[in-house]
């Protein structure tokens, strides 16, 4: 087998498993099971295999997958960096062992020490900034990798490429945001939606006021999307993959938003729990884009990307 194949197929398992990460984590918060192991780390109560409750499995098994998933990662950072041609892919991989790495200290710091709502909300924070990294490992290894090659197209203003950024990083202040909401148990600050309590403009104090700066910033994210889509499409070549992810982050903010409405109106019924995992799924697929997009405006000025049908 070819180093190529097995560059490729390392790459999309670590980027499976760091996915699988995302929502088994999410799991463990929405679940409220963080504490399913009590105050020991790596051990579950002092055992390698808990007691068969709910909590403690739970947790335990998402340290689990984590565990397996770093071995993975490891395997594919060692023959990425040894064999690997592409420069990009090198500082992909590194990204992401080192979120991976950072994610798990600070998962092992909220078991054994209590942790406030920010340090908690960090967690998801890097868990998704090293999602981010081996998605985009991932993708040199596919059709939308040849577009951080090519040289040949149109330019994007700097302008253009400033925005990007901003959004990205906006993005994941949202993102932030939303974990800060469930640690700090603010989930039903707004009841009903969209209006919150039924008011345009509620009370800000407390849980209220959390929730509804979270809604409003979800809001602004999305015509900022809208914006950049129409600003990409200007400037880029219609079947570019800078068109193409402008496109796809449109389509994953809107669905983002209504499972932000799912969510809230699920509140107190038996599909809270796949509503609040979807929340997640969506803004991991949305901030991926995102990401890439960022890469794209890092080219040199001659080119963003060659025009190709994406995918």
């Amino acid at each position: 087998m070819k180093i190529e194949t097995w560059l490729r197929r390392l790459s999309l398992a670590s980027m499976l498993g760091m996915f699988l990460i995302l929502v088994m984590g999410a799991l463990v918060t929405k679940t409220e099971s963080g504490r399913g192991c009590g105050d020991d780390w790596p051990l579950c109560h002092g055992k390698f295999i808990p007691a068969y409750t709910i909590e403690s499995m739970i947790e335990y098994s998402h340290r689990f997958v984590v565990g397996i998933v770093g071995l993975v990662l490891l395997a594919t950072t060692i023959l990425v960096l040894i064999y690997s041609q592409r420069k990009d892919a090198k500082w992909f991989v590194g990204g992401a062992m080192f979120f991976t790495v950072l994610q798990a200290i600070l998962g092992a710091m909220t078991v054994v020490w209590p942790q406030n709502a920010p340090a908690l909300a960090l967690h998801f924070g890097f868990s998704l900034l090293a999602f981010a990294f081996t998605l985009l490992l991932y993708l040199v290894y596919t059709k939308w990798g040849e577009a951080l090659l090519h040289r040949e197209g149109t330019v994007l203003s700097p302008a253009a490429k400033l925005m990007v950024w901003v959004i990205m990083i906006y993005t994941y202040g949202v993102v932030y945001l939303g974990a800060y909401v469930h640690h700090t148990e603010s989930s039903g600050g707004c009841i009903g939606w969209p209006l919150c309590n039924g008011e345009v403009i509620p009370d800000l104090s407390g849980a209220t006021g959390i929730m509804f700066t979270h809604r409003v910033a979800a809001a602004v994210l999305g015509l900022l999307i809208a914006g950049l889509y129409f600003v990409i499409k200007a400037q880029a070549p219609a079947g570019s993959a800078a068109v193409a992810a402008a496109r796809y982050a449109v389509i994953f903010v809107v669905l983002q938003i209504f499972s932000g409405a799912f969510v809230t109106l699920s509140m107190g019924y038996d599909w809270y729990l796949l509503a609040s995992l979807t929340h997640t799924v969506l803004i991991s697929c949305l901030y991926g884009i995102l990401s890439y997009l960022a890469i794209l405006t890092l080219q040199p000025s001659e080119s963003v990307n060659q025009a190709y049908a994406a995918p």
